[in-house]
């Protein structure tokens, strides 16, 4: 009982996956000032890998990438013969920094039950970057990430963070990046029973905050509204949706939701909307091209376990793409975990070559877990593609990144090499040769 008590506490804390192959802490690298050639360089932006490539990195940033580039004199090289060179990879939707063990309550920061807030809930101020999974992230390539809470009690589940995964790092790069709500299935629950009621909450709720924008200073603006449904600090957090100042991340499912939030755009112009899900999202593509709405969504999702997701279909990330609409691979939680978008993508270059399938090409594919998250982040001016004047967020993998059996061998982020080490590579060197007496007591 001892030993499975250990076991399985081991593996809660591990994660599900293999733990990683490279290296626990890279060699003496250069960092702020440095170059990478003779790699396969791809450059994030949904262009095709360029072979005997160089990237050169100055402060931190990015100066060049690409093919027939001139080192400049004094920077330490790196010959990438043989490897891969990408940006890091960026996830939008994660709980990485909220969450130790999603199974233990005291450690999970993501999902507040009893909470009188909702659109309020600021997840920054409870990120701790020294959570395990943030350094099993890193790990696997990456560098950045959209952390947001999951709604527990109102169909607004609060702001989002964008982090950075660098150890020793600022933790949280900015915080309350976007607000997070959910229609659909589950702010049907949420609401009352109905998608109605959470159509009018949701709009109620839009209302209140651009009313108390446009109220004037003074006394009669100290409070809210005798018969306001929205505490005053909801409201005020929501005040940045109805102006345009921040994004509106909506999870939605169904072909039907999807439009619904669309229309939302006529009441409110200034909204920048997000749907997060879009299960049936081929069957509006056009919609949302056209409203230049963009999506993250899951990448494979074609086994339907509501009635939402019906017309669930492996070639909707594709057929999105095709139609013009903004796609990233988003919503990186549980077993889920952001270590897994490389496999994705990867999976939707396969399904381009599947007959009748719609998958990605392979810069695509890639873009969809860098440069795309990144601006729909908002932060595509700071991070997410190799273009000169971005942040040096650097991957060098010993292989095709969206092949399965690659994996990072050194990483930068913002131009500083960052140690490989995390709680699998320490259980997996701990267990791989142990001998008797080398295993704690209970083992035996």
């Amino acid at each position: 009982m001892k030993r499975t008590a250990l076991l399985t506490a081991a593996l809660l804390l591990a994660g599900t996956a293999l733990p990683a192959r490279a290296a626990d802490a890279p060699a003496a690298l250069p960092s702020g000032d440095f170059a990478v050639t003779n790699a396969m360089i791809a450059i994030g932006d949904g262009s095709a890998p360029i072979p005997g490539g160089t990237v050169v990195v100055r402060g931190g940033k990015i100066v060049a990438a690409g093919k027939a580039i001139a080192v400049p004199d004094g920077i330490p090289v790196i010959d990438g013969t043989g490897k891969w060179v990408t940006p890091g990879l960026v996830t939008a939707m994660t709980d990485l920094g909220l969450v130790d063990v999603g199974a233990v309550d005291e450690s999970n920061d993501s999902y507040a039950g009893t909470a009188r807030f909702s659109a309020g809930l600021d997840v920054s101020v409870a990120i701790d970057p020294d959570a395990p999974p943030v350094a099993i992230s890193r790990a696997s390539g990456i560098t950045r990430a959209g952390v947001a809470p999951v709604a527990a009690n109102a169909i607004f589940a609060g702001q989002g963070a964008v982090i950075d995964l660098a150890q020793n790092g600022p933790g949280t790069v900015e915080p309350r990046v976007f607000q997070l709500v959910e229609l659909g299935e589950r702010g049907a629950d949420l609401a009352g029973g109905s998608r109605v009621a959470a159509q009018a909450l949701l709009r109620n709720a839009l209302r209140e905050a651009r009313d108390l924008a446009q109220a004037k200073p003074g006394k009669d603006s100290a409070a809210q509204p005798a018969d306001a449904l929205l505490t005053r600090v909801d409201a005020a957090a929501l005040i940045p949706v109805v102006t345009g100042k921040q994004p509106l991340f909506v999870h939605v499912e169904r072909a039907a939701d999807i439009r619904s939030v669309i229309a939302l755009g006529r009441e409110f112009p200034a909204l920048r909307l997000v749907i997060v899900g879009a299960g049936e999202g081929w069957r509006v593509a056009s919609e949302l091209a056209a409203a230049k709405v963009p999506v993250l969504a899951s990448a494979l999702a074609d086994l339907p376990n509501t009635f939402e997701t019906l017309a669930a279909t492996q070639s909707n990330v594709g057929r999105m793409t095709a139609a013009g609409v903004k796609v990233a691979l988003g919503g990186f939680y549980d077993n889920d975990q952001p270590r897994y978008a490389p496999q994705f993508a990867g999976n939707l270059v396969g399904l381009s070559r599947v007959p009748g399938a719609t998958g990605l090409s392979w810069g695509q594919a890639l873009a969809a877990i860098t440069s795309i998250p990144a601006d729909i982040l908002g932060e595509s001016a700071a991070f997410g593609s190799l273009k000169p004047g971005l942040a040096a967020d650097v991957v060098i993998w010993d292989g095709d990144p969206l092949e399965v059996s690659s994996i990072p061998v050194t990483i930068y982020i913002s131009g500083r090499p960052q140690p490989l080490v995390n709680h699998q590579s320490r259980l997996r060197e701990r267990y791989r040769h142990s001998s008797e007496g080398a295993l704690p007591k209970a083992y035996e």
